[in-house]
């Protein structure tokens, strides 16, 4: 079994970023990749290797991976020297001469298959005047590529305020998204009694804070699997349910549907989005990759495709004439033409990889 590097900072650092310390943050991204950081070890065996840090500077998680991968190297950015990967273990009192320089302006591209894009993860020198320019950096850093047209385009603004306001108070992602959950449950009430606009104001608030409680977490380094999973499975589970609530509540507004109208819409936005699931998650397990980064088509596709966030746009543009009955039907419509679109998109890939081809995203 491998030993686990141990993380050594060198040097401190006072200024804060997200609220934490150069130390503290070290500390988490340790935790995160399974490696130790100095004083925590509690005995065992010598490390295999240290990562000597320097507190002066400042870095995403990818270049501590990045040099994992690199005994023998060290990470200067300009002419100062960032991280230093030795073998055994060190005491933290500078760094040693006789390595191979890696400069980071030479590597500054990875892929992120998490986040689905082509990033340059940050790596800066931490003073007190920059704080607010790298917390700006890291934010959008954590940003998929591909995502829908509100979450790229309208509130990265507002929940880059609300994410550095957690972080300050030491709110946790999960305490964020259990109140994103409140105003999602409140906002599938207010439309089950037609009460479209207060919910639609209930919705928008949790779907920013569904934003932020991601962010919070990759710019905090307090990822886990069981948030991602309580944040994932509301993500999925709750869309149905909001349509559904918005087709009883057209009974308020004197719009409501024949009984075989609501039926057919009610069946067309659920079976609609569960199969179209099907197909995403079909194409991942035979490709490797998400089917929304395979062509730049279908990257393009996903800002507009039939999901929650740009639903809500055409329930707004509807409601805005005051016709939600119209709404509802154009979202079970365009429900429709997303899966027929995935569906396509699917066949093509079996067919090209049935063929022999290598599927690959256009992102790698």
């Amino acid at each position: 079994m491998n030993t686990p590097l141990i993380i050594v900072p060198i040097g401190s650092n006072p200024t804060r970023l997200w609220g934490m310390t150069s130390a503290e943050r070290l500390r988490r991204m340790a935790l995160a990749q399974k490696m130790h950081f100095r004083g925590d070890e509690a005995g065992g065996p010598a490390p295999a290797g240290t990562l000597l840090v320097a507190a002066s500077h400042v870095f995403e998680p990818a270049w501590l991976k990045f040099m994992a991968a690199r005994p023998g190297q060290l990470l200067t950015l300009g002419d100062e020297k960032v991280i230093a990967h030795v073998a055994g273990p060190a005491d933290g009192n500078g760094f040693p001469d006789g390595l191979t320089e890696v400069r980071a302006e030479d590597h500054r591209i990875f892929y992120n298959e998490a986040l689905r894009k082509r990033e340059e993860p940050v790596i800066e020198k931490l003073e007190p005047g920059s704080v607010r320019a790298i917390e700006r950096k890291t934010y959008f850093g954590a940003y998929k590529g591909v995502t829908d047209l509100l979450t790229k385009y309208l509130w990265p603004e507002w929940a880059l305020v609300l994410t550095r306001l957690a972080a300050r108070f030491g709110i946790s992602p999960n305490q964020v998204t259990a109140v994103g959950l409140i105003f999602c449950v409140a906002a599938t009430i207010l439309f089950w009694f037609g009460q479209y606009w207060l919910g639609m104001a209930s919705g928008l608030v949790f779907m920013v804070l569904d934003t932020v409680d991601g962010k919070l977490a990759r710019c905090t380094i307090t990822s886990s699997k069981m948030g991602s999973r309580f944040d994932h499975r509301i993500d999925l589970i709750h869309p149905p349910f909001w349509w559904l609530a918005w087709l009883h509540g057209l009974a308020a507004w004197g719009l409501k549907l024949s009984p075989e109208a609501t039926l057919i819409t009610a069946l067309v936005l659920v079976l609609g989005y569960v199969v179209d699931r099907v197909v995403e998650r079909r194409f991942i397990k035979g490709n490797g990759f998400h089917i929304h980064v395979w062509k730049k088509l279908d990257s393009d596709f996903r800002l507009i495709g039939a999901r929650r966030n740009p639903n809500m746009v055409i329930l707004f543009v509807a409601m805005l004439f005051g016709r939600p009955d119209i709404g509802i039907v154009a979202v079970a419509a365009w429900t429709v033409i997303s899966l027929l679109f995935h569906a396509v998109r699917a066949v093509q890939a079996n067919r090209r990889r049935a063929g022999g081809e290598t599927l690959s995203s256009w992102l790698d």
